[in-house]
């Protein structure tokens, strides 16, 4: 059938994002619009995904064996979700597209299907580095061509069946050549997945060209937070592969066993042999509405103009350092990870939110190895900056504003670590400004409701 919402092409006029005009109290008793520059852990849904999961909502039901209209509309746009994610990733014919929560579950639903030993790099996030068991984790050599060389090595020496990696790196943005990784470990008879949480916010991603052989990615990094990742690849891993979960809709058929017998199973093939249980229509549906919308919004050029400015003046400043992991890389996405001497990250995270309404990332990101390498800091932790849609020149001029301020004249206000993490003290800012404390709930500022 033809559903109510029906997938529309993408469009190229500018893609908004929620809250963009947020205003956030500072510890002063000042408001000032919200500096989000922490896009890399979560991006807020772009306004185009918001409108699209309200117009579902009324819809709203359960799929594949519902007799119902609604349940005709929503199994019509979860398939149809489907094929509008493997579309964004360049999906070949016959590749499968898996709903899953988010990249790090699409990983370990891969780790179930590989039949061999996992090759990985020691830059990963932990989801592309914990999730695979057997295998050699390999350290990164301080240049891409001589990572590219340990790699070659170590895929014709281990034969693994599967060679992991990051499409961006979400400590420093930095790019690997996918298309040349994929060829060197097909020439070595291993398959390619790449973890793209970090890749698909900024660059197009096209598996079919590239030679990639599974790519998997989060909605909510990609402008669509409402529960819902994706595994994209190859058939015959997961079709011969234990389900995910056992459970509703994972199967075809299933037979009450004789007494004292074992229940006989007979299990769907990929993508529902993996997706037991009701599924995340508003989550599927909101991922593939981000991936109309996205590729006519996406602007590296900006983008790297935006990472040049913050690079070049967080570098200016004294006792500021930014991180990189390899000097001969030539690509990166919007991502600066940088540290101030004699100051926790903790703390100027906790700063630059309080007294100047900045939110960045403080903390290891995921990616303990590897910045336990590069950090250089008693706790090897160091603070994110990650810019995406809607990202300004002002939002970039304000956080370096700020670090300036921070390393010439201090904090105006006291820092100290409460329950595990640094925050002003006092703290006079609404905690709950949602209401979520209150019986009757709370009129947020400015909402009008």
């Amino acid at each position: 059938m033809t559903a109510v919402l029906s997938a529309r092409p993408g469009t190229c006029a500018p893609a908004t994002v929620t809250g963009a005009d947020l205003r956030v109290p500072l510890v002063t008793g000042e408001h000032v619009r919200y500096a989000n520059l922490d896009l890399a852990a979560s991006a807020p849904a772009l306004t185009a995904v918001a409108d699209h999961v309200a117009a579902l909502l009324p819809y709203y039901a359960s799929v594949h064996r519902g007799a119902g209209y609604a349940s005709q509309v929503c199994t019509n746009v979860l398939e149809q979700a489907r094929e509008t994610v493997g579309r964004f990733v360049g999906a070949r014919p016959d590749d499968v597209v898996v709903f899953t929560r988010n990249t790090t579950d699409a990983l370990n639903l891969l780790a179930g299907c590989v039949p061999g030993p996992v090759l990985r790099l020691d830059v990963e996030h932990h989801a592309n580095l914990l999730a695979w068991g057997p295998g050699r984790v390999l350290r990164a050599a301080g240049t891409v061509e001589q990572t590219l060389a340990d790699l070659r090595y170590a895929l014709l020496a281990d034969r693994p069946a599967l060679l992991a990696v990051t499409g961006a790196s979400n400590v420093t943005g930095e790019l690997l050549p996918l298309e040349e990784i994929a060829a060197l470990a097909h020439a070595a008879g291993a398959r390619v997945v790449v973890d793209a949480a970090q890749l698909a916010p900024h660059r197009s991603i096209d598996i079919t060209a590239s030679g990639i052989d599974y790519v998997a990615l989060s909605g909510h990094k990609l402008y669509a937070p409402y529960g819902a990742g994706v595994l994209v690849g190859h058939r015959d891993w997961l079709d011969v592969a234990t389900p995910y979960l056992a459970g509703g809709g994972a199967v075809h058929a299933v037979t009450a066993p004789d007494e004292g017998g074992a229940t006989e199973v007979s299990w769907a093939p990929a993508p529902h042999r993996h997706e037991a249980g009701t599924p995340n229509v508003l989550g599927a549906a909101a991922l593939a509405e981000a991936c109309r919308v996205l590729p006519g919004a996406l602007d590296p050029a900006h983008e790297a103009a935006l990472l040049h400015r913050l690079e070049t003046g967080l570098d200016a400043l004294p006792g500021v350092r930014t991180l990189r992991i390899w000097p001969d890389s030539t690509d990166r996405v919007a991502v600066c990870t940088f540290v101030v001497d004699g100051h926790p990250a903790g703390r100027v995270a906790a700063y630059l939110s309080a007294e100047h309404g900045i939110g960045v990332r403080d903390g290891k990101f995921c990616a303990h190895p590897l910045l336990s390498r590069l950090a250089g800091t008693f706790d090897g932790c160091a603070v994110r900056a990650s810019l995406g849609l809607g990202s300004t020149v002002d939002d970039v001029d304000r956080l370096v504003d700020a670090v300036e301020w921070l390393v010439t004249d201090g904090p105006g206000w006291d820092y100290a670590v409460v329950d595990g993490r640094w925050s002003p003290v006092p703290d006079p800012r609404e905690t709950d400004p949602l209401g979520i404390g209150s019986p009757t709930g709370a009129t947020l500022p400015g909402c009008g409701h």
